[in-house]
């Protein structure tokens, strides 16, 4: 039998004050938890009220074998997902507060332009997938750095290439990162030595200090060059400039053309 008491605590009564006492779905309401049953909680959310937390609207990352049972006697805030006419009850959920909470910290974070150092959680064929404030963030193989292939102790760093709250996407650059925290600060115009590393159809990538560059096939001279592989080899190294540097996509684009 449950105890009535957990609906007559004076503190909790003045608690509840600050919040909403008609409550809708996407109100944030104080709440303890009280009881635990096979597929969530119950929730003592004031006024003789008791709302359901079920077990898969806890945490962001989700696991129902997980032993939830110190919850019971927590006091914190809930979202309320819906309510549940027949039975008279709002369905709760700590993983949307979570949620929303987590996006506001994103947000803020891209704008201030913090480069991260974040754990691998897991690869696939087309890039690493990490995780920042509880939410899955995704490194295409595009925006990494192959040629060192060094990460220490299963960390990378990255910088926030796209922050999308409603598709709830994350992408990450580990080339942006690369490229800002590069102890040689490239600049426009400059004239610098590198090795070539690949030879494409349309151009050339270039290692300069650990940082991949491009060298375009049009930046390359004047004539035509109708096969780059008889022109240049892997391991060689040239002379070129710097004409175009993006620290957001961690690019850096060169020539060939009027160096003396």
């Amino acid at each position: 039998m449950l105890n009535k008491n957990y609906f007559k605590n004076k503190n909790f009564s003045v608690m509840l004050k600050k919040y909403k006492y008609n409550l809708h779905p996407g109100d944030i309401v104080a709440g303890t938890i009280f009881h635990q049953e096979k597929k969530g909680f119950l929730v003592n959310i004031g006024d003789n009220t008791a709302g359901y937390l079920p077990i898969e609207e806890i945490n962001l990352s989700f696991n129902k074998n997980n032993n939830n049972k110190f919850l019971v006697k927590t006091t914190r805030e809930f979202f309320i997902v819906a309510y549940n006419a027949k039975i008279k009850q709002l369905i709760l959920s700590i993983k949307r507060l979570d949620y929303i909470r987590a996006w506001k910290r994103i947000k803020q974070i891209h704008k201030e332009n913090i480069i991260f150092n974040l754990y691998i959680e897991n690869t696939n064929k087309g890039g690493i997938i990490t995780y920042i404030e509880g939410i899955q963030g995704f490194i295409p193989n595009s925006h990494i750095i192959k040629e060192n292939n060094r990460f220490n102790n299963n960390y990378i760093s990255c910088k926030f290439l796209i922050t999308d709250e409603k598709k709830n996407q994350i992408i990450l650059s580990n080339k942006s990162a690369a490229l800002y925290l590069s102890p040689h600060k490239f600049r426009v115009a400059e004239i610098i030595y590198g090795k070539v590393i690949e030879i494409k159809q349309y151009g050339i990538f270039i290692n300069l200090n650990h940082i991949l560059a491009l060298l375009h096939i049009s930046e390359i001279g004047s004539k035509y060059i109708e096969n780059l592989e008889h022109t240049f080899s892997i391991g060689e190294i040239i002379k070129i400039k710097i004409i175009h540097i993006d620290f957001k996509q961690g690019r850096i684009s060169l020539s060939k053309k009027y160096i003396y």
